[in-house]
């Protein structure tokens, strides 16, 4: 029992940032794996496997759908978590069919390095705002020609991506007996109900293919459950903005996951671009109370490794 507690005790302390490991590196990579299925499922098909298949995870795994029976003060935001996802996902994958995976990133997180700067006003945190938004000028000027509906969905991302870490961290806070997970379920489940009726269409003539419908299972799996679960359980212990800087840090994990698999090589100038974001979240600082309970957190976590 003695070991059973300790080996509890040290998951309920593990540093926020070993979750971040883990969602940054399905964060992309599920994605990645979407622009190859491309070829055999139309984009907002595979936008429907991703999220139907993760409603599907955490129907079995988790029974979410009693946090919409229940009189709960965070239904409504669940619901409107739900509406998100299923905007987000479908804008991500049109930009990322017309965009390389390091620039479709690089723009979705000028949002949440905006939205830390928000959290701590200071020169320095607006100079790291400034380098942020000259990476995604320089990352837009390269490419807009030709790619003006790409530019269009990476920006509109962009900010449902915001609107997901503020309702995300919002969820993880409430205290009505309910888990963060089961939350974050219930949302995939809305999500589904919303893209069905678009999704459903566009996946049919795929339905007969197995490759294409376990392929559209992995995406979703790697894409939707493991990276946001890794998320929520971050978000339990982090202020909004210092997730918020924490989570920008994954642009040069897409620039990698790109190259990788993609085989997307990025122009010197492009470099320049996603250098310049990376830079800005490197330049911002989490100062006062927040950042020192996040400080103590750790030390104890080193303490009980």
């Amino acid at each position: 029992m003695d070991k059973i507690a300790g080996k509890s005790g040290r998951r309920k302390v593990a540093p926020p940032h070993l979750y971040f490991v883990g969602s940054a590196i399905f964060h992309y990579l599920g994605p990645a794996f979407a622009v190859l299925l491309f070829a055999r499922v139309s984009v907002i098909g595979v936008a429907w496997l991703r999220i139907v298949s993760a409603g599907l995870v955490f129907a079995v795994w988790r029974r979410p759908w009693k946090v919409l029976l229940t009189r709960s003060p965070a239904r409504a935001t669940t619901i409107a978590l739900g509406v998100v996802f299923a905007a987000m996902n479908i804008c991500f994958y049109e930009a990322i069919n017309r965009l390389p995976l390091g620039t479709v990133a690089a723009i979705e997180f000028v949002g949440p390095v905006g939205l830390a700067v928000l959290g701590m006003r200071t020169f320095r945190n607006l100079f790291a705002l400034a380098m942020a938004g000259a990476g995604v000028y320089v990352l837009t000027d390269v490419r807009i020609v030709g790619e003006v509906a790409g530019f269009a969905f990476a920006f509109a991302n962009a900010v449902l991506f915001t609107l997901y870490i503020v309702l995300a961290h919002r969820l993880s806070r409430f205290d009505d007996g309910l888990k963060a997970i089961d939350r974050l379920g219930a949302s995939m489940l809305v999500a589904s109900v919303i893209i069905t009726p678009i999704g459903f269409v566009a996946v049919m003539p795929n339905l007969l293919d197995p490759v294409a419908i376990l392929a559209g299972i992995g995406v979703g799996v790697s894409s939707s459950v493991i990276p946001y679960v890794f998320d929520q359980l971050a978000m339990e212990r982090l202020s909004r903005a210092t997730y918020a800087l924490f989570v920008s840090i994954l642009p040069a994990t897409a620039v990698v996951i790109g190259v990788t698999v993609l085989r997307q090589i990025p122009s010197p100038i492009e470099m320049v671009g996603v250098a310049l974001v990376i830079g800005g979240v490197a330049v911002h600082r989490e100062v006062g109370p927040n950042a020192a309970v996040i400080d103590k957190s750790d030390n104890a976590a080193a303490a009980c490794a």
